[in-house]
């Protein structure tokens, strides 16, 4: 009994197969265009993962929630592990409330508690869909914006109201979290308002490859809320 122990305690504790790590999404992994020659996030992730693992890039720019489901569809047979970052599309789609008049602030938060309940049904089916794939999975919140750029409390303070929704989405479903409002944290994160740099993209990679070279687990939520070091 105690060698058969033994055994399976090495077996354990050995070397892993490598994985095979699929993004999906949106332009926060689908970023090449707005780096210039610099490398994108698929490329820099493939560099911090283990030898002989790989990554595969299913997220498109420019895509919404709704065709994370398309991408699912996708899938390569040998997927280990999936990431997903989505939703900011959809965020910018309410963006006009916020120029609609209320008369007080309750009026306001009702408002933007219609956009939220859409984006959340949206988030869940979707989350959901991710879930039933089997596969350790990770979602990524809604980053901010660069701090010094215009409007950047406002834009603070209505993204909350959308991740409030991702994070319950991943804590209800067992699915990892990874916070890129705490990631990138630095105006030079950013390319532009919407997409990473090259340097925010660098931080994404290493936070995605330090949560799956863990024994990350389906139906298991794990935080990552600081790029590794």
């Amino acid at each position: 009994m105690g060698e058969s122990h033994g055994q399976a305690m090495r077996v354990a504790d050995g070397p892993r197969p490598a994985g095979h790590v699929v993004l999906l999404g949106d332009s926060i992994f689908d970023n090449k265009a707005y780096v210039g020659e610099d490398p994108g996030v698929i490329m820099q992730l493939r560099e911090e993962l283990p030898p002989g693992w790989k990554a595969t890039m299913l997220a498109l720019d420019g895509d919404v929630i709704a065709g994370v489901r398309r991408q699912l569809r996708l899938l390569p047979e040998d997927a280990t592990h999936l990431v997903v970052s989505v939703g900011g599309n959809d965020a910018l789609g309410f963006a006009h409330l916020l120029q609609m008049p209320a008369g007080d602030v309750t009026e306001a938060l009702n408002i933007l508690a219609a956009a939220q309940d859409d984006f959340a049904a949206g988030y869940q089916a979707m989350a959901q869909a991710v879930a039933s794939t089997g596969l350790p999975s990770a979602v990524c919140t809604i980053y901010d914006t660069p701090s010094t750029g215009p409007g950047y409390r406002t834009i603070r303070t209505a993204l909350a109201i959308f991740n409030d929704c991702i994070t319950r989405a991943a804590f209800g479903l067992g699915i990892s979290l990874i916070d890129l409002r705490l990631i990138c944290g630095e105006d030079g994160d950013y390319a532009n308002p919407i997409e990473p740099s090259a340097l925010g993209g660098a931080k994404i990679a290493r936070a995605i490859a330090f949560l799956v070279k863990q024994r990350h687990q389906a139906d298991r939520t794990e935080v990552i809320a600081a790029p590794p070091s």
